[in-house]
Order: C-alpha cells, then sequence, then structure tokens
C-alpha cells in the first residue's frame, strides 16, 4: 500500500464549502460498475481519503463505493486538505455516522507558534504548536463540506477524543463533541459544536474514573449518546445534547482489562469496538498469559447500554479457523491476522487482515466466509490497524442504487508513493517509517493515541 497521492496543484484558500450541493450523481461519480455489483447497505470506508483537485464542480467530496470486504475509498476536494499529503499530516476519517454525516480532520503542518489559553484569573498556560488544526463535517448525500470554526478559547484537545451525533430530532441538526478529562481531577468538560447554535460551547461533567491516562482510538455514536473507546481500559459514554451530561463508565470483561500503557499504540491491531446488530460488541485477540496463551478470537456483547455487563458470545481458536477447508481455500498462511472488524448486522462474522487480503471469519463455525484482496489509500501493509478503515451502515440516500457502486478499487487506482515518502528497506525486506508515520495527532498533554 502506498502513502496518499500529492493533490493536483490547486491554490483554492477557500478552506469550507460555500458553493451550492452538488447533485447525487455528481457526488458518488464512480467508475462504471460491472454488471455483478450490487448495492449493500453498508460499507468499509477507508479513513485515509484520497485528495483530489478534479472533483466535480461544487463538490467537495467523492464516493466509490463496493461492497464488502472490498474497501470503498472516499476522496476530498483541496479546498478541505490543500497540502501535499505525507505520512506525518493527512486527512483522517475520525466517525462515519448512519445519518450520512462523516466526521474529518484536516491537520495541516504549520510554522512554530507558541498558543497561550487563558481561563481565566491566575489559570492560563501555553504550549508551541506546530500544526493547523481543522475539522470537517462532510454530508455524504449533499457532497458539501463544512469547516467547523476554532473553539475559542482552547483547541481540539485530539482528534481521537472528537466525535459526532445526529439530533434525535433529526432534520440534518447534529452535535461534535469532545472529551476533556482532567486527569486526577473528578470533574471534565465536554466541548459541544451544536450545528444549531453555530458554535463551541462547554459543559462541566462529573469525572469519577480512577486517574489513569486515557489512551481512546475513536468515537462511536449509539442510543443517542457518544462512546469513547479505550481499547486498553473500557467506554466512556455520555448524551453531548443533555443539559447537564452524566458520563458513563463500561470498563471491558474480568481479566481484559490491559494495565496502564500496557499495549499502548499496537492495541487496534489486536481489539475492537464496534456496533452489531444494534448492540455494541468487543472483539478481542490479545493472548494473555492468565487466560491461556492461546491465540483465540472472543466476541463479546453489551446486550443493555445501561449497563456494564457483557456476555461472552462466541469464540474460536485461531488453530481451528486455519484447519477448516475453507481458510486453506483462501492460501493464506497460519499467521496471526490484524483484528480489522465486526460486521454491522451479523455479530458471528469478525473481519481480519493478513497481508493485502482482508477476510471475514463466522466465529463460531471457525468458517471463512468472505476473501479479497483490499487497497488503502494509506497506510503501507505493515502498518495496518483497524483505525485505518471504518465500518459504515449507510443511509438509503448514499446506499441505493447500482450507478453508484463498483467492484472495487483495480490496482491503476492504487495510489503511488511520493518520492519524498519512499522509504529505505531494514534487513529482511522490510520498509523503515519514521517514528509517528501514520500516527493520530494533537495536543493532549495525558493521554497517547496511536
Amino acid at each position: 500500500m502506498a502513502s496518499p497521492p500529492p493533490p493536483d496543484s490547486h491554490t483554492d484558500d477557500d478552506h469550507s464549502s460555500a458553493s451550492a450541493p452538488p447533485t447525487s450523481s455528481a457526488l458518488l461519480s464512480s467508475p462504471q460498475p460491472r454488471s455483478e455489483a450490487s448495492p449493500s447497505s453498508w460499507v468499509i470506508l477507508g479513513s485515509i481519503p484520497r485528495v483530489s483537485a478534479d472533483l466535480p464542480e461544487g463538490a467537495d467530496l467523492d464516493l466509490a463505493l463496493t461492497a464488502p470486504p472490498r474497501v470503498s475509498r472516499l476522496t476530498v476536494s483541496t479546498r478541505v486538505f490543500p497540502k501535499t499529503p505525507t505520512e506525518h499530516h493527512f486527512p483522517f476519517l475520525l466517525a462515519a455516522d448512519p445519518s450520512g454525516l462523516l466526521l474529518l480532520s484536516a491537520i495541516l503542518p504549520s510554522a512554530p507558534r507558541r498558543v497561550v489559553v487563558d481561563r481565566g484569573p491566575d489559570d492560563y498556560s501555553f504550549h508551541w504548536s506546530f500544526t493547523d488544526p481543522r475539522y470537517f463535517v462532510l454530508d455524504a448525500a449533499s457532497g458539501t463540506a463544512l469547516r467547523l470554526p476554532d473553539p475559542a478559547d482552547e483547541p481540539v484537545m485530539h482528534q481521537a477524543l472528537l466525535g459526532i451525533l445526529a439530533s434525535p430530532a433529526g432534520g440534518g441538526h447534529y452535535m461534535v463533541a469532545e472529551l476533556r478529562p482532567i486527569i486526577g481531577s473528578d470533574h471534565a468538560t465536554l466541548l459541544c459544536f451544536s450545528s444549531d447554535l453555530g458554535e463551541w460551547v462547554e459543559k462541566d461533567v462529573r469525572y469519577t474514573l480512577p486517574p489513569r491516562p486515557l489512551a481512546p482510538i475513536c468515537v462511536l455514536s449509539h442510543h443517542g449518546r457518544l462512546w469513547w473507546v479505550d481499547l486498553s481500559w473500557g467506554i466512556i459514554t455520555a448524551d453531548p445534547f443533555a443539559d447537564n451530561p452524566v458520563l458513563g463508565f463500561v470498563p471491558f470483561p474480568e481479566g481484559r482489562v490491559l494495565q496502564c500503557r500496557e499495549g499502548w499504540g499496537v492495541t487496534d491491531k489486536f481489539r475492537y469496538v464496534g456496533l452489531s446488530d444494534g448492540k455494541l460488541r468487543f472483539v478481542d485477540t490479545i493472548m494473555r498469559r492468565r487466560l491461556g496463551g492461546i491465540p483465540k478470537v472472543t466476541v463479546w456483547t453489551l446486550d443493555d447500554p445501561d449497563s456494564t455487563e457483557w456476555t461472552l458470545e462466541h469464540e474460536a481458536r485461531f488453530a481451528d479457523i486455519w484447519a477448516h477447508p475453507s481458510y486453506k481455500a483462501t492460501g493464506l498462511p497460519k499467521k496471526r491476522p490484524v483484528l480489522a472488524l465486526i460486521h454491522p448486522t451479523n455479530p458471528a462474522v469478525v473481519y481480519f487482515f493478513l497481508g493485502d487480503h482482508l477476510f471475514g471469519v463466522d466465529v463460531p463455525a471457525c468458517k471463512v466466509v468472505d476473501c479479497e484482496r483490499y487497497q488503502l489509500v494509506a497506510p503501507p501493509t505493515e502498518l495496518i490497524a483497524n483505525r485505518f478503515i471504518r465500518a459504515w451502515d449507510m443511509p438509503r440516500a448514499v446506499s441505493s442504487g447500482l450507478a453508484n457502486w463498483m467492484n472495487g478499487m483495480s490496482l491503476s487506482e492504487t495510489a503511488t508513493v511520493p518520492a519524498s515518502s519512499s522509504r529505505p528497506s531494514a534487513e529482511g525486506g522490510t520498509n523503515v517509517w519514521p517514528p509517528g508515520a501514520y500516527h493520530l495527532v494533537g495536543n493532549t498533554r495525558q493521554t497517547f493515541i496511536g
């Protein structure tokens, strides 16, 4: 896989879209589908979009949809991301909501600047910033991109703490919210942007969790609330629409909570939290000595969103999956794969990356049910983890119509690595990437993301 391609030359300084929305056909101007292409109610969407100056007039995004397990591709305009993407600065899809709203970070490099945070008398601080943090709400049905205003007092702390929730009242309204805990304190802040108000507001919340640094990897929307996922520990939840939000915490099952800093940087290769059949699911493949040390996959279900009790629903040993005739038929090696996602409507099916393939396994049956080569704009295969894809349950306005679908990206569409991003190979042929390549970034002082 390659890093994001450089966008075509473009100097438009208008980073938000004020033009008329494009038509649906312009938005989904994918290559013509082959006859066997068929719509799906959900897709696997690459988190790092392609950047192009050649979108239809007035469009800020384009979707090339393909049925799973192939990966669909998002393209954004150079108005959204006007710089050449690199392994350190790239557009990134933070969330794909069933309402059709997409939350995107477009953090650009900038000259070093001193940022002063003034919280009132005798309460101020400063830090050095080397980036220009920019966030967009994309409307997949209209093709428009709205740049969120910068918060007045303090910038967004970290992109992995930011989520989007469609309003229960409908009408296209939404709330973007960032959880801002103060480790060691009994309070935190929800920084909320309301599409109704058009501005950021702060809401104080009680924070009763132990003084442990968070390592969030994504924010989900479910049951009228946002859910901040820390794959080492558990999930924090709150309703950002509430006047006085109350934080809840759902720890992982007994024996599945990692020690602080344990697994940081690699947990999203071996763990995943997502929605399937309307419930939160926790998928774990981490081998723990006290749990037997046998390579296996387990699927846990949170039956009640107001509960903290997980139920073990499915489990299978990788040895049994590898021994199944369906796995042997794929030709894949008997190698521990990278966990990708859970099927959004069938919690028995879990997807994995292995090499350049993405395959689905019916866990209770130990049977491979899907297997295809996949292509992503980025990152390269050796850096793959499940934060680089999103399972997106699409609205009908986006998913309907064969004309919107294709059979996956051909090899000719796979981006090539810019000369400036090519890496030497270490002994054994493995590419060497610099520290922080394709990590999530931010100004947070107490979290480690990536």
